[in-house]
């Protein structure tokens, strides 16, 4: 809190701690706050700023205006990442200064987005990694539980997506170990866990490690129900009717949960993965016609 300018402004105004806590509290208070930093109660505080034509935002820090704006911005980069929005979500991230981030929670999550991004858009894995890396030996101990699973399940698609399974296992088998006791307790909670168990449920059905992506896919589902959350259903929802088709499962079952998928693609306006749906429906039926199995 910034009690100097406070002081500032009662000396510029001509009053005397006497004048300014008349009726208001006691001079000692008044003392107590200007000279030692004691903050009195909020209702004193706010009538004594009132008296000077200040609000108690004019007493706080202005980083903490622009750590706030921050948080928001990173905020809609992230839901623009859940949502799919991928392009979006980095030319916004791009707009961000991460020299100028001081706050631990922010560094954290700008790596963790900035890492997200670059993998799902297929940029360079060495920069992904080289985020990645830099969360997984941060020294922020109280950030760093939910960024690390992040960092690890973000390491884990890169080697994924490069076709690199056993060390990809590796890092989604550490994340394994220690997501199902992670304590959600925020939206971005939510939105995170959902991240990692999703992408990891997708790992384990592209290497046809069905049981156990099943399940993974299946608790992503309960923390959707149990939190009221839509915007990961359509993915783990189409995720499980593939894993359903592969392991030859009634055709009936296949149909409902694409016609699931779709309905929440469509209520989140995700139109990548609505096409991604249709186009799988589109060669479920031809299969079905032809008698093959669909890709």
């Amino acid at each position: 809190m910034n009690i100097a300018y406070f002081v500032k402004t009662r000396k510029a105004m001509g009053l005397s701690q006497k004048e300014l806590c008349a009726g208001i509290c006691t001079q000692a208070t008044l003392s107590r706050f200007e000279k030692n930093g004691q903050v009195p109660a909020i209702k004193i505080l706010i009538r004594l700023c009132n008296r000077l034509n200040l609000s108690l935002a004019d007493l706080f820090p202005k980083v903490e205006q622009a750590s706030s704006a921050l948080n928001q911005k990173m905020t809609d980069v992230e839901f623009k990442l859940i949502t799919m929005d991928y392009q979006s979500a980095q030319q916004a991230l791009q707009q961000i200064d991460f020299d100028q981030i001081t706050n631990d929670d922010q560094r954290l999550r700008y790596l963790y987005l900035s890492g997200y991004l670059t993998t799902l858009l297929a940029g360079k894995n060495t920069d992904a990694l080289f985020a990645f890396s830099q969360i997984l030996t941060s020294q922020a101990k109280e950030h760093t539980e939910i960024y690390n699973l992040l960092a690890l399940t973000g390491s884990g698609m890169i080697y994924a997506q490069k076709q690199e399974n056993e060390k990809a296992d590796f890092y989604f088998n550490r994340v394994l170990k220690e997501i199902y006791d992670y304590k959600i307790h925020t939206t971005t909670d939510i939105w995170r866990v959902l991240n990692i168990v999703y992408n990891c449920g997708k790992f384990y059905s592209e290497v046809q490690e069905y049981e156990t992506s099943d399940a993974l896919l299946n608790y992503a589902y309960k923390i959707c129900a149990d939190n009221h959350v839509t915007y990961y259903l359509a993915r783990v929802v189409f995720r499980l009717a593939k894993n359903k088709y592969a392991q030859h499962q009634p055709i009936t079952e296949i149909y409902a949960d694409l016609n699931d998928s779709c309905a929440f693609a469509k209520l989140n306006g995700n139109t990548q993965e609505l096409a991604a749906i249709r186009a799988f429906y589109r060669h479920l039926q031809i299969a079905q016609a032809t008698g093959t199995q669909a890709e």
